[in-house]
């Protein structure tokens, strides 16, 4: 229906489908305060759990969805990146949005903008998808940093308040970033 693939490569990380041995390294992430810095809250084990299971439900009924990233070398699992849609409703929504996590020992080696470019890749050619955003919290530097590697670009008016996260707080303030598919093409050509 979608030729949805098994996995995709990337030079150093095979992105694919979620197994069972994932839950335990995915729950210490989700329940790790440095990694969740910048969510309301932190997601429990079996959040965790109904998560991966959303997720996969989302591969089945729409031919996307947030692929497990691992090492290829080592089998490593490292966090996610992948295609999801927002389940809240704002000025820029429905869309499709692009996003990654990463466990902290595997930050600061391009792991994120690596995976998410073979996202891109996937999203533009596979999907025919004519447009990607990506959304954090406006202190996130870290995935604003990676937003930026991937080409996606900033309106401030676009900027908005998460209508999922308690106003006046420090996370609810949200930069909103994007990518057209004729973005992408045209850097893709100057590569």
């Amino acid at each position: 229906m979608h030729n949805l693939p098994d996995f995709l490569n990337t030079e150093r990380l095979t992105l694919r489908r979620w197994k069972e041995s994932d839950l335990e390294p995915f729950t210490a992430m989700n329940m790790d305060a440095e990694v969740m810095q910048y969510f309301p809250s932190l997601i429990t084990p079996e959040q965790t759990k109904k998560m991966i299971d959303k997720i996969e439900e989302g591969f089945t009924e729409k031919g996307f969805g947030l692929w497990a990233a691992e090492i290829t070398e080592t089998n490593e699992f490292i966090g996610f990146t992948g295609l999801s849609v927002p389940t809240f409703s704002a000025h820029f929504t429905p869309c499709i949005e692009i996003g990654w996590r990463i466990a902290p020992a595997y930050w600061g080696q391009g792991y994120a903008p690596e995976a998410a470019r073979e996202i891109l890749k996937d999203a533009f050619k596979r999907l025919k998808l004519p447009e990607l955003v990506s959304f954090t919290a406006k202190a996130n530097s870290n995935s604003i940093r990676v937003m930026r590697k991937l080409g996606m670009t900033r309106d401030p008016k676009e900027d908005f308040n998460h209508p999922l996260i308690e106003k006046n707080t420090r996370l609810a303030e949200h930069v909103l970033y994007r990518l057209s598919k004729k973005q992408w093409l045209a850097q893709s050509f100057l590569i």
